[in-house]
């Protein structure tokens, strides 16, 4: 059991690893301009990848990035903001005026690199038309529960905003626009990635409209009217504002599980991914996964033991009770309980930026013995899962996974060890 923790705890180190602005951001750097660089951003690894721009960088620039509280570093030439994640607070809103006031006049000389990672939609708050902060956070926190999608989540956020939705770009013409992005979401479009600031998106407010219907999601007055009249559509494909923005994909989900498959195979393991875009209810992907792991421990199908399954993606929970939950430890509590404790099979289940949900917890480890362990402290598995109490459950039994913020941030990492009965 210990051999395969240990294993299974290297190659998601190695995934976050594979992640890391220091390797993967100086070789995307653009060549500097005739005139300014300025420097903007907003996601959990803006800060680190700010401090790595500058230490790569052969002429002046400044900026301004802002990133989740606790993942700030030392910049000298480029200020770093923390604001609150996952919902919105007064920090973010403030930092995002001034970024879009330090991109107002410049020229066809001057050139943006923009830093954009995975939590950029809260951190990067600039509430549309007539709306308000509070409005952002309430709508926020209704999405956050209802289970929608990372991308109608997006949807949304892009159409009652006055920065994301490809605005940032917007508001930097003439000047040229570079964006390095770290990308947290299934697919790995630049419009998904923090809502987009400086992508051009092709949804609409009728698509945005129609989600918060889909989920039952009410809204003030002003934000159907906003959304009902058009006044908050995104900048489109094709627009001139557009046309010297231009974005780099420096690292995403499938390079991480890539870096992860190699630690496994290293030590003599067969490794299989099975997708780095693998969405739905985190329980429901837990009872799917479940089943392949199960083929495979007793038929040897698709793959023989031993072997590791890998995926990626970005899972949802429709919060139904009052626990202490996060996407990957609901994976984790449903995949144990559909395992029912299947000798020989280990997983660990982990967010890449060290956070799931809204616990300073990355996630957890499961081993075949977990619901023995848990039914022996008077822990009932389907109960913590009825109350979406993950890690209430993990951190019980003392099988969390505690790393510290990553400073990156790839979506989410799961790994499943079949070994050979």
């Amino acid at each position: 059991m210990t051999d395969s923790r240990l294993l299974l705890r290297k190659m998601f180190d190695a995934a976050v690893e594979a992640a890391q602005s220091s390797h993967c951001l100086p070789p995307h750097l653009p060549p500097p301009p005739r005139g300014r660089t300025l420097v903007v951003g907003a996601g959990k690894a803006s800060a680190e990848m700010a401090r790595v721009l500058e230490r790569h960088w052969p002429g002046e620039l400044s900026g301004l990035v802002v990133t989740r509280y606790g993942y700030a570093v030392p910049c000298e030439r480029i200020e770093i903001v923390e604001a609150a994640h996952p919902v919105p607070d007064e920090a973010g809103l403030a930092a995002a005026g001034r970024i879009l006031a330090l991109v107002s006049g410049l020229t066809a000389d001057d050139l943006v690199i923009c830093l954009i990672s995975g939590g950029g939609s809260s951190l990067l708050v600039l509430p549309g038309d007539e709306l308000t902060l509070a409005d952002k956070q309430r709508i926020n926190k209704a999405l956050l529960k209802s289970g929608a999608t990372i991308g109608e989540m997006n949807c949304v956020r892009r159409h009652l905003s006055a920065i994301k939705g490809g605005r940032l770009a917007a508001a930097c013409h003439p000047a040229k626009v570079v964006t390095l992005l770290i990308s947290d979401v299934p697919g790995d479009d630049p419009a998904d990635i923090a809502s987009g600031p400086t992508a051009a998106d092709r949804s609409t407010c009728a698509d945005a409209l129609a989600i918060l219907r889909r989920y039952r999601i009410d809204v003030p007055d002003k934000v159907r009217a906003l959304l009902e009249s058009g006044r908050g559509e995104s900048v489109k494909p094709g627009d001139p504002r557009l046309a010297a923005s231009e974005a780099r994909m420096i690292a995403t989900p499938q390079m991480a599980l890539e870096a992860a498959a190699a630690v496994g195979r290293a030590a003599g393991v067969p490794v299989h991914i099975l997708g780095d875009s693998i969405e739905g209810e985190a329980r429901d992907v837990g009872i799917v996964m479940a089943g392949i792991a199960l083929q495979v421990a007793r038929r040897q199908q698709p793959f023989a033991p031993p072997c590791i399954l890998l995926s990626g993606g970005e899972t949802t929970v429709t919060v139904r009770g009052q626990g202490r939950g996060g996407r990957n430890v609901e994976f984790l509590l449903s995949l144990g309980i559909a395992l029912g404790g299947e000798p020989g099979i280990h997983a660990i289940a982990c967010d890449t930026d060290g956070v799931d949900g809204q616990e300073e917890i990355a996630g957890a480890h499961l081993a075949p013995e977990t619901l023995a362990r848990a039914w022996e402290l008077g822990i009932k598995p389907r109960d913590s899962l009825a109350d979406n109490d993950g890690h209430g459950f993990f951190q019980a039994l003392g099988d969390s996974v505690v790393c510290g913020p990553t400073l990156t941030n790839v979506n989410d990492f799961r790994a499943l060890y079949i070994g050979v009965k």
